[in-house]
Formats: C-alpha cells, structure tokens, sequence
C-alpha cells in the first residue's frame, strides 16, 4: 500500500462492506487476542492441573500480566493516537500468536511469568487501543454507543466458536488435561496469527488518525486528565470490570460446589463469556443509544446483584442445578452486557476524537485495576479455606460473591453520578447561553 496521503481514507470514502469488514475484525480480534491470557475465565481446572500451580500462584501469573497492562494502558491510548491503526493492529496479532506459541509448551513457573508479562506489552501497549478507535473510525460518532454494543455481540460470535473448540477439546483429551491445554492454545495461536495477517492486509490508513505534529508528547494525556467526565467512567469502570471479571469465579463454583461435570460447566462458561454476548452486547447497546449508557449500566449492576443474591441462598444439589446454570448464564448476560457499554460514556459525555485515544487509555488505567489484584485475592480466599482433598469450602465462593455484590452497587452509583453531572453541565451551559445578548 502507497504512502502518500491521497491512500487516506475517510468514513465516508469505505464501503458499507469494508466498514462492516473492520468492524468484525476489530470485534473478533478484542475476543481472540486476550483468550490466552484470560484462559482461566473458561479452563480454569484443567488450567491449573497442567500448569501444576496453586489457586494463589495461577492468580499471581495473571497480576503479573494485570501490573503490565495496568503501566501500558495509558501508553497505548497515546499510541493509538500517534500510530496507526494497521501498524498497531497486525504487530500485536503476531507478536501475541508467537508468545501464545510458547505458553501451549506448559512451561514452568518463571517462564509463565516472563510471557504473561511480555503478553501484557503485545496485547495492551500495542493492541489495546486498536479495539475502540477503530470502531470509532468506522462509526458516525451518534452511533458510537449501538456500534460498540454490536462489536462485542460480534465479540460473543467469535468467543463462542472459540469456546466450542475448547469444549471439544476437552471431550477428546479426556483425563489428559496437559495435553487439551496445549491443543488449545496452539489452536488459538494460529488464529491469532491470521488476524494479524488480515489486519496489514485490509485495514486502510485513516484521515484524521493520527497527529503528526508534536512528536510523542502528552498534550493528549493532559487533555483526557483534565477532563471529569473520563476520570467518572472511569471509576465506574473499575466496578463494573470488578464484577465483569469477578463472575468468572461461578464456573469453579459451579464444578466444586454444585456438583456440574467439567464438560457441561465448561459449556455453561463458554455461554456465559462470549455466547450471551451475542444478545447482551447489542441488547445493551440498543437500550444505551435510546437512553444514556450511564443509566443503561446502573440499572444493569443492580440487577445483577438482584440475581447473585438468589444465587448464593439456593440450596444446593441436583434438583436446583437447572436453575443454578441458568443464573450463571443470566450473570453473564449482565456482566457483558454492562462492561460493553461502559467505552460509550465517553461518547455521551462528548470527549473529542483528538485525545479520545488517550482518553480510552486514561480510562483502562483506572478502570481494569482490578485485575491486579483481584485473582491474587480471590485466590488465597480460594486455598485458604481449601481442605487436604484439593475441595474448596462453599464459604470461599460466598466470601467472593459478596464481594462482587458491592462491587456492583458502586458500579452504579458511579454511573448516576455521571448521569447527574452531564445533565448538570447541559442545564449550566443552556443557561449560559440564554444569557448571551442577541446581537
């Protein structure tokens, strides 16, 4: 492809087919790029057995991915703003699919460390910022919040086809987990490859992507830091990405507690991460772009407090195990439905495109704290009140659930709070203006 500036294209010089292309690709990508070192979210047993590491020590190799995305988010959100997007996009496929190579070795403990961290710069300070500009490129601004709850239904597409693979896998290997593992990640790293291959090949450069002048300083990052509506998001980002992440503890729950065989809870995993996606992303969107995502996200995390609590006082045992799944599935439904809006409150509070790169960045920085600490948490809740058979205490689970209880109601104070200031600015700014003598 040419490098002149006549190749830039705009909105409104692709194709509705092109448009529609990049956007599943950016969709696809954001589903598949982070499936390896998410793992756990899906394959959380058989992880752990072929790994041969404790609750603890599994929790600790995903914090040293989550310390090194949390110092890379901002980074890339200036990057994103400086790079463009093809660039950004089939460098951070491949260099993922290589590390994904390695990971299906099984190596041991200290090389885990190296490539989850390494994985942390690959996924997040070089694609990280991909996933939501993009989607804005390929978006009118006004639709930003539908297009955004279709990408991650698009998302749920792609996690799901990902997540039968692995169910398969599991029905194929059996009792030899090791072996499932690997199958799965050698599987997953080249898809990965081949999306970094489609990136080069079909994203274009886009006007306006990038700012040339100014080199690589952080007037962006100043812009985004000053601005209250990013620094809100934010924080209820970290709620609901709190309790988006949190929800994965069901599946251990589910195997541990209730009884599920590994394949049917497996199964359940899969729909409750990326199959409920397909409804929940643009269900969510839909209701965000005909109201406000901030109120569309609040209503959302009290209901699902609503259904965790029920969840937690059912009786266990096979007659309530029906109800049981389907509560996990309904969880999810909530968790992915809320956590794929959350981007879109940029949008309502009108951040520009000019730092919004920058802001996305500011705004991972604070809102996907929790995955620094959160497993490293949950799982010494985990092995602490863990008996000498390996089984972990029901309480454990209760312990975490409440936890992601009052994460979920911060979640949605937070959002009204952005509902409140937003309309408080609007009702200074008209009144400003009716102020204004008519010359």
């Amino acid at each position: 492809m040419a490098n002149s500036a006549s190749d830039e294209k705009s909105y409104s010089d692709l194709s509705s087919g092109r448009r529609w292309f990049l956007l599943i690709l950016a969709s696809i990508g954001s589903s598949i790029i982070y499936a390896p070192a998410y793992l756990k979210a899906v394959f959380y047993d058989p992880l752990q057995k072929a790994l041969g590491v404790t609750n603890t020590e599994l929790g600790a190799v995903f914090g040293a991915y989550a310390i090194t995305a949390l110092i890379c988010y901002l980074p890339s959100g200036i990057l994103a703003d400086k790079i463009r997007m093809r660039t950004l996009s089939s460098v951070g496929f491949i260099s993922t699919a290589v590390l994904t190579f390695f990971y299906a070795m099984l190596p041991n403990l200290t090389v885990l460390y190296l490539i989850f961290i390494l994985m942390g710069v690959t996924t997040i300070l070089i694609w990280w910022g991909v996933r939501y500009k993009l989607v804005r490129l390929v978006s009118e601004e006004d639709a930003y919040p539908k297009r955004i709850g279709l990408s991650y239904g698009i998302y749920g597409v792609a996690g799901l086809l990902i997540g039968l693979v692995s169910t398969a896998i599991v029905a194929m290997v059996g009792e030899n987990l090791n072996l499932g593992v690997s199958i799965y990640l050698y599987f997953l790293s080249a898809v990965i490859l081949i999306l970094g291959i489609l990136s080069w090949l079909f994203i274009p450069k886009f006007a306006g992507e990038i700012k040339t002048e100014g080199g690589f300083s952080l007037v962006e990052f100043t812009q985004a830091f000053r601005d209250p509506v990013v620094w809100i998001a934010a924080i209820s980002l970290f709620f609901v990405y709190f309790f988006y992440t949190g929800v994965t503890y069901t599946t251990p729950y589910m195997t541990g507690v209730l009884g599920v065989s590994l394949a049917a809870a497996t199964v359940v995993a899969n729909i409750r991460n990326y199959g409920i996606t397909l409804l929940s992303g643009p269900i969510f969107g839909w209701i965000a772009a005909k109201t406000r995502p901030s109120v569309t996200i609040a209503i959302g995390s009290l209901v699902f407090v609503a259904a965790l609590l029920v969840m937690m006082y059912l009786p266990t045992g096979p007659s309530v195990m029906v109800i049981a799944c389907v509560l996990v599935v309904l969880l999810g439904f909530i968790a992915n439905g809320a956590f794929g809006v959350v981007s879109a409150q940029l949008t309502e509070g009108k951040v520009p495109l000019g730092y919004f790169g920058a802001a996305t960045g500011l705004l991972s920085v604070i809102g996907f704290l929790p995955d620094t600490f959160s497993s490293t948490w949950f799982g010494s809740i985990m092995d602490a009140q863990t008996d000498a058979a390996g089984n972990v205490a029901a309480s454990a689970y209760q312990q975490i659930f409440w936890i992601l209880i009052g994460a979920a109601v911060l979640a949605a104070v937070f959002s009204l709070v952005l509902y409140l200031y937003l309309r408080a600015t609007r009702a200074r700014a008209e009144a400003k203006a009716e102020t204004v003598p008519v010359a």
